[in-house]
């Protein structure tokens, strides 16, 4: 499918704890995680617009008169509020639109359509930003999300893409506390032919120290962390996974790594609507996110939220998915996301 990464020759396993310090990999090798080849990303857009199909259809209504009054505007706002675009946002593409077609004196509905369409590309284009491998050797991702988000499987998937480009990855099952998520995470280890580090009842920071440690010492590109599932009203639990990111910063400076980790990403159900607002502020708080992967883009999925995230917290989306198979994740693009939305 792609190819950014150097293929290394194997190294020893094992921990690397009272190695030295070796210097990061250099920055020019850092390659960005990219979309896949035209006809696979045509199929994958087109399930995403089935996905999407339900809101597009609630939104597209809205256009379906002959004429722009008062009436179209109220009832697009209440679409795009069902679309859970948030107030915030509603508002803003409201007032762009008012704006943008008063400046080129738009006639018809559909005109009116094209520019939503540019409008919510143009809000949604700061989360436009890909994942960049390579700066560090090895990158190490942190994973978090709620339980039933997708977090696992996408972590699966992610393995698969960079596994696919060349990229060596090490997984680290952290997330100890839920029943048989060490499990299910080795069984993406093997479908994607990669290792892992796990501890049967291990504490979660010690298992991402020691998975650190052992991606150093046996020269691989990424390393994956799955962090404990939870929900951000869980305070304890949350606390839990800032222990983690400071063990983490620790293992980094202990394996001769900069800003460790060097990327902290939230996984969201892209079903769960204005709740998934409230999940991205709650772990940008506690953790410092650098990215989201936004899942289950199919069925019931609203997918305004990313609206509202735009707004709220531009934190990047990285990729979105739209089922359980292994290609079924894909980098962000604003203006196809929009366009799904709303066509």
């Amino acid at each position: 499918m792609f190819s950014f990464f150097k293929k290394k020759p194997p190294a020893p396993s094992g921990d690397n704890r009272l190695a030295p310090p070796q210097p990061d990999a250099a920055a020019s090798e850092a390659k960005p995680v990219s979309q896949a080849a035209a006809p696979t990303r045509q199929g994958w857009l087109e399930r995403l617009k089935i996905g999407l199909g339900k809101t597009a259809s609630g939104i597209s209504s809205v256009f379906g008169g002959k004429r722009i009054d008062e009436a179209l505007f109220e009832d697009l706002e209440s679409a795009l509020l069902m679309a859970d675009a948030g107030v915030s946002a509603t508002e803003f593409l409201i007032r762009e639109l008012r704006r943008k077609a008063k400046e080129i004196q738009a006639q018809t509905p559909q005109e009116l359509k094209t520019l939503l369409v540019d409008a919510l590309a143009a809000l949604l284009a700061p989360l436009e930003r890909p994942l960049v491998i390579g700066a560090s050797a090895p990158t190490v991702i942190m994973v978090a999300g709620v339980n039933g988000a997708g977090k696992t499987t996408s972590i699966g998937k992610l393995t698969h893409r960079l596994a696919d480009g060349g990229a060596s990855v090490l997984l680290a099952a952290a997330d100890t506390f839920r029943a048989a998520a060490r499990e299910q995470l080795a069984v993406w280890a093997a479908r994607n032919t990669v290792e892992i580090v796990s501890q049967e009842g291990g504490d979660p920071a010690a298992v991402s120290y020691d998975a650190v440690c052992a991606g150093k010492a046996r020269k691989k590109d990424v390393v994956l962390i799955d962090t404990a599932g939870r929900l951000p009203t869980q305070l304890h639990l949350m606390e839990e996974l800032k222990k983690m990111k400071r063990v983490v910063q620790k293992a980094g400076e202990v394996s001769g790594l900069t800003a460790c980790p060097q990327e902290v990403l939230l996984v969201i159900d892209g079903n769960t609507g204005q709740n998934a607002l409230a999940q991205v502020r709650a772990f940008d708080d506690a953790l410092g996110l650098t990215g989201l992967i936004i899942t289950k883009l199919d069925g019931t999925a609203k997918g305004g939220v990313l609206a509202a995230i735009a707004r709220d917290r531009p934190i990047p989306v990285y990729f979105i998915g739209v089922g359980e198979q292994l290609d079924e994740l894909e980098t962000f693009n604003a203006r196809e996301f929009a366009q799904a939305l709303l066509d």
